[in-house]
C-alpha cells in the first residue's frame, strides 16, 4: 500500500512503506528477480505544519509522477462498485550496487545471476487517474491512506485486483511467489483464484484450487495492536466487489461475523506467513493461533542510511560492504577515533539542518538524545517528559542534554496529535535547561540526518505493541547506540553498555493478549493501542529505569569517559549494523518464504 523508494516519491507513511524500499533495494543489490507493485497517490501521504504549540495541521503532497517515473502503455480493466475501472501503470528502477549475488540456492540454475552482476528491480505504480474513470474512481490514487472506510477498500481492491492484472499485462506470467506486505494487498488472493477458475465461475472453486494458491502466497504482517488489521464491512465488500465475490468469500469462511478481515484472508490463503522480529512471531501467533506464523526480523538497506560521513569511512575500510552489509561485521578494525570523527561530522551536519528549519542552535558538545518516528500512542514519545523536575535535576548535575523530535500523526489520530503537543509543552517547560526541538515534515531524507547525527537513539514503545521498528537500526549503521525498551528487534540486538541499554524489565515477563480480543478489534484508519491492553503498561518502573540509566550511565560515559563512549559506537554497527540489514533480511526470505 505504500512504499518509500525515493524521497522525490511521497508514496509512503512511515516505517511500513520505508522497509519496502529497502526490501527492494537489497533485492536489487542480490539481483534477485522481483518487481514491487504499489499505487501512486498522487497526493502522497500529507505535509505537516506545527504551530507553536504543536498543533498539527495537513496538506495534500502534491508531486508531479512524469519528473521521477516512466509511464507504461500497458492498461488493465477491473470491475469496482458495478463499473468497469481502468487502471494506468508507471514505473520506477531500482539499481542494485553491482556488488553482490544472489543465493546460489535461488531457483533454476539457468537464472542464476552472476557474482557481481547488476541487479535491477522495477516497481509498478497503479493509477485510476485516467480519463475514462468517474472523478471517484480517478481519485483512488490519490491520497495515501484516506480518511474514509470506502475510498480504503476500492484503494485495496485497485492494489489487490488490480496489480495482478497489471503484471500478467506487462508480461510476468512466470511469478513463482506473491509477497503480501501486510493484508492491504490480499485481494490479490481473489484475482489468482479466478485465474483458476473457467470462466470465473466460483461454485467450480475446489480445495486443489485453493492449495494452488497458497503455494504463491507468502504474507508478511506487521502490527500486533488487533484494531490495525484492516476491517470492512461484508454489506461494503458486496457492493465493491460485486455479490458473486461476496458470496465466495463468505462460503469460503474468508468472512468474520459481519466484517472482511483483510488479516484473515492473508492468513488463510498462503503457505508461509511472518512476522518482522522474534517477539513480534510470538505475539502474532498469539493472535492468530490457528495458522503457523514465522519470524523474520527486519533489516535496513545499510547503503541507504549510512551517512556521507560513515558510508565514507566504511569505503575507506571495508570496500565491500555495499553489496554485503555483513561485511560491517569487520568495523572491528576501524580506529574508534576516525568512528568518532565520522560522528562528529553526522552530528554536525544534524545540527546544521536542526539551525536551518527551527532556528535553534543546539550544542554540538550536549549529548544529543533522537526520537524520530510516527506520531502514535502505544509509541509514547512523551515517555521521558514524565518527571520534568527529575529531567532538569539529571542535566544539571551530570552533563548538558538536548532532545531532537520528528514525526508525523495520522490525520485522525487524536491521541498521536496531543502526544506532539505534549512534546511542544515540555519543550517550553523544560526551556533552556533541556533544550528540545521537533522538526516538521519528516520523510527519509531527514530521517537519515537524525538517525546518524543523535548520540543516543531513543525509543520508548508499550510492551509488546512494537513489532520491529527499524529507526534504530539505521541509527545502528552510524554508529549510534539505542536506550530502548525491551521490544521489537531490540530484544534481539540489546547487549547492555555493549551496542546500547535497554529501558525497563525483561521481554519474557509480558503477557500476551488473547486471540479473541484480537477478534473485538474494530475497523480503525489509525491504529493505537486498545484500552484492554492497559495492564501491559509498565510505565512508572521504566520512567524510573530510564531516568537511572541517563543519570547513572550514559551521562557519565559520555562525558567522563568518552573513549568507551566511542568503542560502543563501534560495537553497535559490528554487532547490530552487520546483522539487522536487509541484505540478510531478504537471505532468510530466499531460504524459508520464497522455497520451491
Amino acid at each position: 500500500m505504500e512504499i518509500g523508494v525515493d524521497p522525490a516519491i511521497p508514496t509512503y507513511a512511515g516505517g511500513l512503506g520505508v522497509l519496502a524500499g529497502d526490501t527492494l533495494r537489497a533485492a536489487a543489490d542480490l539481483a534477485l528477480p522481483l518487481v514491487g507493485v504499489s499505487l501512486l497517490h498522487r497526493k502522497g501521504y500529507f505535509r505537516q505544519r506545527l504551530d507553536k504549540e504543536g498543533n498539527q495541521t495537513e496538506t495534500p503532497c502534491d508531486w508531479n509522477p512524469e519528473k521521477v517515473l516512466e509511464p507504461l502503455p500497458a492498461r488493465v480493466s477491473i470491475e469496482l462498485e458495478g463499473r468497469t475501472v481502468r487502471v494506468g501503470v508507471w514505473r520506477f528502477l531500482i539499481r542494485g550496487t553491482g556488488g553482490g549475488a544472489a543465493l546460489e540456492s535461488y531457483g533454476d540454475s539457468t537464472r542464476r545471476p552472476r557474482s557481481g552482476a547488476e541487479g535491477v528491480v522495477p516497481v509498478y505504480f497503479l493509477d485510476t487517474d485516467l480519463p475514462e474513470n468517474t472523478p471517484w474512481h480517478r481519485s483512488l490514487c490519490g491520497a495515501l491512506y484516506g480518511t474514509d472506510l470506502r475510498y480504503r477498500f476500492c484503494q485495496e481492491a485497485v492494489l489487490g485486483l488490480g496489480g495482478v492484472a497489471v503484471l500478467r499485462a506487462i508480461g510476468h506470467e512466470s511469478i513463482r511467489f506473491f509477497h503480501m506486505n501486510e493484508g492491504h494487498s490480499a485481494l490479490l488472493t481473489l484475482a489468482l483464484l479466478e485465474e483458476r477458475l473457467p470462466g470465473r465461475r466460483w461454485e467450480s472453486a475446489t480445495e486443489t484450487d485453493l492449495d494452488a494458491v497458497r503455494r504463491q502466497c507468502v504474507f508478511t504482517t506487521h502490527t500486533p495492536v488487533p484494531a490495525g488489521h484492516d476491517q470492512f464491512p461484508c454489506s461494503m465488500v458486496a457492493e465493491v466487489l460485486g455479490r458473486v465475490r461476496s458470496d465466495a468469500l463468505d462460503r469460503h469462511g474468508w468472512c468474520d461475523r459481519t466484517q472482511l478481515n483483510m488479516t484473515h484472508l492473508a492468513l488463510m490463503l498462503s503457505d508461509y506467513v511472518n512476522g518482522v522480529a522474534m517477539r513480534h512471531g510470538e505475539v502474532s501467533q498469539d493472535l492468530f493461533p490457528e495458522t503457523p506464523i514465522e519470524s523474520i526480523t527486519n533489516g535496513v538497506h545499510a547503503g541507504t542510511w549510512a551517512s556521507p560521513s560513515f558510508a565514507a569511512l566504511f569505503d575507506r575500510y571495508l570496500p565491500a560492504w555495499r553489496g554485503d552489509n555483513s561485511y560491517l561485521r569487520y568495523a572491528i578494525r576501524i580506529p574508534p577515533a576516525d568512528i568518532h570523527q565520522a560522528h562528529v561530522e553526522a552530528k554536525a551536519a544534524l545540527l546544521a539542518e536542526v539551525e536551518r528549519r527551527t532556528h535553534v542552535r543546539l550544542d554540538p558538545n550536549a549529548l544529543t538524545l533522537g526520537f524520530a518516528r510516527r506520531a502514535t500512542a502505544y509509541k509514547r514519545a512523551d515517555l521521558l517528559f514524565t518527571d520534568l523536575n527529575r529531567l532538569r535535576s539529571i542535566a544539571s548535575q551530570h552533563g548538558r542534554l538536548q532532545l531532537v523530535f520528528a514525526g508525523k500523526a495520522h490525520p485522525n489520530d487524536e491521541p498521536g496529535k496531543h502526544l506532539i503537543r505534549r512534546i511542544f509543552q515540555a519543550s517550553a517547560a523544560l526551556s533552556e535547561a533541556v533544550p528540545v526541538v521537533y522538526l516538521e515534515e519528516y520523510d527519509m531524507a531527514l530521517a537519515k540526518t537524525v538517525c546518524a547525527g543523535v548520540d543516543v537513539w531513543l525509543n520508548t514503545p508499550q510492551q509488546p505493541l512494537e513489532a520491529s521498528g527499524t529507526s534504530g537500526m539505521k541509527a545502528a549503521v552510524n554508529g549510534v547506540p539505542s536506550l530502548s525498551v525491551l521490544d521489537g528487534w531490540w530484544v534481539e540486538g540489546h547487549v547492555e553498555g555493549v551496542t546500547g541499554w535497554s529501558i525497563g524489565g525483561h521481554w519474557e515477563d509480558l503477557k500476551v493478549l488473547p486471540y479473541e480480543a484480537s477478534r473485538r478489534g474494530e475497523a480503525c484508519l489509525a491504529p493505537t493501542a486498545p484500552s484492554s491492553w492497559a495492564h501491559n503498561d509498565r510505565r512508572g518502573d521504566e520512567v524510573r529505569s530510564l531516568y537511572d540509566k541517563l543519570e547513572q550511565t550514559i551521562l557519565p560515559l559520555y562525558f567522563q569517559r568518552p573513549e568507551e563512549f566511542d568503542r560502543i559506537r563501534q560495537s553497535t554497527i559490528v554487532v547490530n549494523g552487520s546483522f539487522f540489514n536487509a541484505h540478510r533480511m531478504m537471505n532468510q526470505y530466499i531460504r524459508n518464504a520464497y522455497r520451491e
